[in-house]
């Protein structure tokens, strides 16, 4: 019996795992530096880790939302919070579309469900070169009504050293506030948005209002033993921050830094959620790669 299918790409010193199960991202390495921590595919994926989030990420409370007048229902994929979590797209087998041997493209139709009537065509697009590692995703609604459509990814960064060891510079202004569900109850702003030691601190939180530069860039930045950053288009206009505090086997050795289009419950707040029209195409994308020497 063979096992999970995966493959690996390279170019531009850099080299990266994808899996056909959720189309998720494995280990990401520059030269002898690890980047990104990835899953096990052998074993079910926890914690989110490398997944892709679509057609929502974070929380919906109760799994239930209304949109264009209608209410729905959807299973709670987090019972002991009671709300729906991270979308359908992680549990889905990707097809591969085409592949060389710095670049992998990827498909997954999400069919109609239960609490979600529409069908979306996703596109997953890795590339490996001297920028990086380069992730895009697209969104076609091939249904005949608008649908509402966020998205994120589920990176933890690996700078070498456990998150007590490490510095996050998020270059975010406004940090939204949670209850004890991770379901938000407002915002507040960061009183400084520069580099956090994060040594006893303990984050999932969600982060807006990005410093860009004139193209629309974000740059989060981890660094440890070594650094690492995940740069983000204009569509991406939050990251979560998540010290891995919860995970048992895991726990504080890598920080996801999750880039998403917006935040925990957006079906019901309307938060940057996306009205994703018939045949409109959507997409957006992110980079990651080792960071230089921080200034002193």
């Amino acid at each position: 019996m063979s096992g999970p299918t995966s493959w690996q790409i390279s170019g531009g010193g850099y080299r990266a795992v994808v899996f056909e199960a959720g189309g998720g991202l494995g280990d990401v390495w520059h030269e002898d530096r690890r980047l990104v921590q990835g899953a096990d595919p052998a074993r079910l994926v926890g914690g989110g880790r490398g997944q892709v989030l679509a057609p929502w990420p974070n929380r919906l409370r109760d799994g239930r939302y209304a949109y264009a007048g209608e209410s729905y229902q959807l299973a709670l994929s987090e019972p002991e919070r009671h709300n729906a979590i991270h979308g359908f797209a992680r549990w889905h087998a990707w097809r591969l579309r085409d592949r060389t041997d710095a670049k992998i493209r990827l498909g997954c139709r999400l069919p109609a469900r239960k609490g979600y009537p529409w069908t979306l065509d996703l596109a997953l697009t890795y590339s490996a070169g001297e920028d990086g590692l380069v992730v895009t995703l697209g969104a076609t609604n091939i249904d005949d009504t608008v649908a509402p459509f966020a998205a994120g990814f589920h990176p933890y960064l690996d700078a070498g050293a456990p998150a007590d060891a490490c510095t996050l510079t998020l270059p975010a202004h406004t940090r939204q506030l949670v209850d004890e569900r991770l379901l938000p109850t407002g915002s507040e702003p960061v009183a400084e948005p520069g580099p956090r030691i994060l040594d006893g601190v303990v984050l999932d939180d969600a982060f807006t209002d990005l410093d860009r530069d004139p193209d629309g860039w974000a740059v989060a930045r981890l660094e440890g033993a070594h650094a690492v950053e995940l740069v983000v288009d204009g569509s991406w206009r939050w990251v979560q921050a998540y010290t891995g505090d919860t995970l048992p086997a895991e726990q504080r050795t890598a920080v996801a830094v999750e880039p998403m289009t917006a935040p925990a419950d957006a079906f019901n707040s309307g938060t940057d959620l996306i009205d994703l029209a018939p045949g409109a195409p959507w997409s957006a994308t992110f980079r990651i790669r080792r960071g230089g020497t921080a200034p002193r």
